[in-house]
Order: C-alpha cells, then sequence, then structure tokens
C-alpha cells in the first residue's frame, strides 16, 4: 500500500508534543512493513533544518487556490532519518508558517485550513494516488471535507481517509471565512448539524468534527480513551458526533520508539542495562545524583517528566513532591510551565526547596536529561486529568521505574495495579494505578510505591522486571493501523 500522512509535526523535525513522535514512529514502522509512506507537512522557518538530509526544491508550481485568487507555493522535499518528507511553503504576504512558532497564532485555523488545501492540492498535481491518506488533529480536520467535497471531483476518487486524534480538547473552531477561504462557500450546506457546525455553537464551523464524519476511519490513541471520548467527557462535546460515527471509531494504543527510548542502546545515558543485567541502573543514579546536585543516600527516586499544565494534574505532582520527601524519597521534575501561574508556583518551589539535598526541579526541557532521569528513576508519577495515551509510563516501564499512574486514558491500558488488577494474573502487573484527583488517592498509590521499595525490595525488583517485559513499541500498533488501512482502501 502507499500511505501519504498529513500533519502539522514529525519528530525530530518538528516537534512540539506527542503527535510529532507519533508521525515519526507510525510512519518508519509502517515503512519498515514494506509499504510506501510519505510526509507531507508546513515548511515553519523555526523547525530543525539540521535534522532534514538533501533538503530541495522539488515542485516549484503549485498554486493553490484561495478566496477566489490563488497563492503560489514552493514545495520542498528531504529525508527526515529515512522518511521521505515534502514540506509546504505559502509565497504569500500571510506569512503563514514563518512565525517563529508552531501553534498560537491568532489565525491559526486559518493558516492549517490553508494547509490542508496546499497538501490535497500539491497530491493531485503531482499525479499522486495513495491508497490512504492519513490525517491527524483538528489542523488537517478540513483535509477529508475538501477531499469528498472537491478533489474528488478533480481526478482523486479512490482516496481513502483514516484520521486520527491525538487530544479533543482543541478542536480548530472558526467562522464562515474558512469555507470562502477553501472554496467550500456553500454556507447553508456546511452550517448543518450533520456536516461541519460546531455542535454548540451554531454560527461556528468545527474542523475536528468535520474530519471525523468525513473520514472513511477514525481513530484516537488508546482504546480506553476512545470510549471516554464516546461515552464521557473527554469528547469536549464531541461524544454524540462519535456516537453517530461509532461503527468507523476506535481506540489504538500508541508507541514508542525503542530504538530511541531503550536503555540497552540509548546514546544519552553513560551505563546501558536491560531486563537481564540491572546493576548499571545504580550507576545512572549515581551519575543523576551527581549531576543535579542530590545526596547520594539508599532512597528511592521519584520522578516526574512531562509538560507543567492542567492536563497533567498540577496539584497531584506538587503533592507527589512533598509526600515523596515526606516518605524519605527523593524526588526530580523536568518540566516545561505552559502558563505564567504555573511557571510562578513551581518557580517558587524550586527556590524554596534549592538547599534540600534530595529534591531537585528542573523548569524547562532537556531532552539529554530527561533520558538520564528516565534511567536513573525507581517510580516516575503521571497523575493526568486525562490523557489520551500517555508516553512517560510506556517510556518508564522500559527503563525499569515503577509506574504511579491516574486511571484515565491510555494509563489504563498499559499500567495494571500490582495489589488490586483484576484482569492480569500477579506477574504480569506492572505498577500502581489510582483513580481520583485527590491527595489521598495519590498517596495510596504512591505509599505502596515507596513501602515496596523499603520493605520489600526483593518483589520491587520483581516489579520493574515484570515492567520491562512489556513491549509498547510501534511493532502492534503497526500491525493495527495496516489493518485498518487494508480495510478502508479502495479494492
Amino acid at each position: 500500500m502507499y500511505i501519504v500522512h498529513i500533519a502539522s509535526e514529525c519528530a525530530p523535525v518538528i516537534k512540539a508534543g506527542g503527535l510529532g513522535d507519533v508521525v515519526y514512529g507510525l510512519s518508519r514502522e509502517i515503512g519498515l512493513r514494506g509499504h510506501g509512506v510519505e510526509i507531507i507537512l508546513p515548511k515553519y522557518d523555526c523547525m530543525r533544518y539540521d535534522h532534514i538530509w538533501g533538503l530541495h526544491e522539488a515542485y516549484n508550481d503549485l498554486w493553490v487556490p484561495w478566496y477566489g485568487a490563488a497563492i503560489h507555493c514552493t514545495v520542498y522535499c528531504g529525508w527526515v532519518h529515512g522518511l521521505l518528507c515534502f514540506f509546504i511553503q505559502p509565497n504569500s504576504q500571510d506569512h503563514f508558517f514563518n512565525r517563529g512558532i508552531y501553534y498560537g497564532a491568532n489565525d491559526d485555523q486559518m493558516r492549517f485550513a490553508f494547509f490542508s488545501k496546499a497538501a490535497l492540492e500539491f497530491l493531485q498535481k503531482t499525479g499522486k494516488r495513495p491508497d490512504v491518506i492519513h490525517c491527524h488533529d483538528w489542523q488537517t480536520g478540513l483535509v477529508p471535507v475538501l477531499l469528498y467535497e472537491i478533489y474528488k471531483w478533480h481526478g482523486m476518487w479512490n482516496q481513502r481517509v483514516c484520521y486520527t486524534i491525538h487530544n479533543f480538547k482543541h478542536q480548530g473552531i472558526a467562522g464562515t471565512e474558512i469555507l470562502w477561504a477553501t472554496g467550500l462557500n456553500q454556507e447553508d450546506y456546511y452550517f448543518d448539524y450533520d456536516r461541519l457546525q460546531d455542535n454548540f455553537n451554531p454560527f461556528a464551523i468545527n474542523f475536528m468534527k468535520g474530519g471525523i464524519i468525513y473520514s472513511n476511519h477514525v481513530t484516537t490513541v488508546s482504546p480506553h480513551h476512545a470510549w471516554e471520548a464516546h461515552m464521557g467527557e473527554f469528547g469536549y462535546g464531541l461524544g454524540h458526533t462519535l456516537h453517530q460515527h461509532q461503527h468507523k471509531f476506535g481506540g489504538v494504543l500508541n508507541g514508542i520508539d525503542y530504538n530511541v527510548w531503550n536503555p540497552e542502546v540509548d546514546t544519552y545515558i553513560p551505563y546501558h542495562f536491560s531486563k537481564d543485567d540491572l546493576k548499571p541502573k545504580v550507576l545512572n543514579q549515581k551519575a543523576l545524583r551527581e549531576r543535579l546536585w542530590l545526596q547520594h543516600a539508599n532512597k528511592p527516586i521519584v520522578a516526574y517528566i512531562g509538560r507543567l499544565d492542567d492536563q497533567k494534574g498540577m496539584h497531584l505532582v506538587h503533592h507527589a513532591m512533598y509526600y515523596a520527601l515526606h516518605r524519605e524519597a527523593q524526588f526530580v521534575l523536568l518540566g516545561s510551565p505552559t502558563e505564567p501561574a504555573i511557571a510562578s508556583w513551581f518557580w517558587h518551589e524550586k527556590n524554596f526547596l534549592n538547599n534540600n539535598p534530595d529534591v531537585h526541579l528542573e523548569l524547562g526541557f532537556n531532552e539529554e536529561l530527561s533520558h538520564l532521569i528516565y534511567a536513573a528513576a525507581d517510580i516516575i508519577v503521571v497523575p493526568s486529568n486525562f490523557e489520551p495515551c500517555g508516553l512517560t509510563q510506556m517510556i518508564g516501564l522500559k527503563y525499569g521505574a515503577v509506574p504511579v499512574v491516574r486511571g484515565v486514558g491510555g494509563l489504563v491500558n498499559t499500567v495494571f495495579d500490582r495489589d488490586y488488577d483484576q484482569t492480569h494474573p500477579p506477574e504480569e502487573r506492572n505498577g500502581y494505578v489510582f483513580y481520583q484527583m485527590d491527595n489521598q488517592a495519590l498517596e495510596s498509590a504512591l505509599d505502596r510505591a515507596i513501602g515496596l521499595w523499603y520493605h520489600y525490595p526483593e518483589e520491587f525488583e520483581q516489579l520493574r522486571l515484570q515492567g520491562m517485559e512489556y513491549d509498547y513499541s510501534w511493532n502492534n500498533p503497526g500491525r493495527d493501523y495496516i489493518n485498518i488501512y487494508d480495510h478502508i482502501r479502495h479494492k
């Protein structure tokens, strides 16, 4: 099969979050299985050009219809760690992708509507006819709409769309100007509950809703999150739309790239180890303590790695830090605050705890340091409010860090409580789970993890090894997505 991904990110060249990792990891896996894969991306001025090999102009005569006129684009081509990528650069005064940012502009909806239109125009003009176009998140939600309402009539009869939603919270809400810009035009037709009209605002269109309705198959990034979005609050208003289209909706758990996240080959850690030889993990702990000025002590290292924002359960991260200290453990945090209030809060804590030899807060993100923390941690906490998939717990398991997680989204699909899980035998359990959002719930799980480390060290080591046994690579998701592609493609 021939698969084209259309996305706003692809790690490591364009990465703002987990979306970039998924686009890269899945594309690589599909390619390794013998299928043709290409990726279409915006050409941002701020992306990591050092990760692109052989970047050159591939197509210099792309005119994208826009507001009844057309914008000239240049399409560049290059290889990102073995994957063929096309980068679309609009040559217009709007400077859609020359802003020094990926997201966060006031006209994001217009920027990515243009990108969606340009990607399809590029496929149509160059005669590329993939079996499946795989779109990601709200930024490309208009691709299936444009395909079936416009491009289908210009030679793209047989193309099918798989649409993956990584985060339901951001849906791409816009007004009529998007319709007129993209050539969809007919307001009465699209402002319809069964098409693009937002479920709660009759005067707005919803990119993500369009993606769900017009795609041939819709996925989200874990089976449990698919249930949460369909039946619970985490569809953020799209639950009824998902219900109407439940026959083509499901969850496929994300994977992680074991070429990058693997303590046996990790280039960022000083001492390699595996489930067959765990001893060097102690040496990584020594290295981390020296780097972060922590005291050398016979204490478990509890870690948090991730963004500092409301989604991640900041009040519980904060409580975990003090509770770990209370239980005679050490605590390490690595994360970037996303809001001024959270930044101020954690900077205050950092200054307050600066001289404590058992805690270190690193505010910002450092890829190299994150690898070392995973390699050194005994326990990793993921107390998220919601978590569509979560990569932190999967990486932690691979590095022998026992996860303590809240029972939401993909965390439920990957972490199984040592004491209380009813679906796995004891030898297949790998961590600790709590469900409520209060401090007591977190304490109950974290206390069990730290207590096991102190009082039953052999059982803790066994739990660590059971976690390392799990395969959360792209192997299984890759197979699942190929089955989806095969199911929906034109035959």
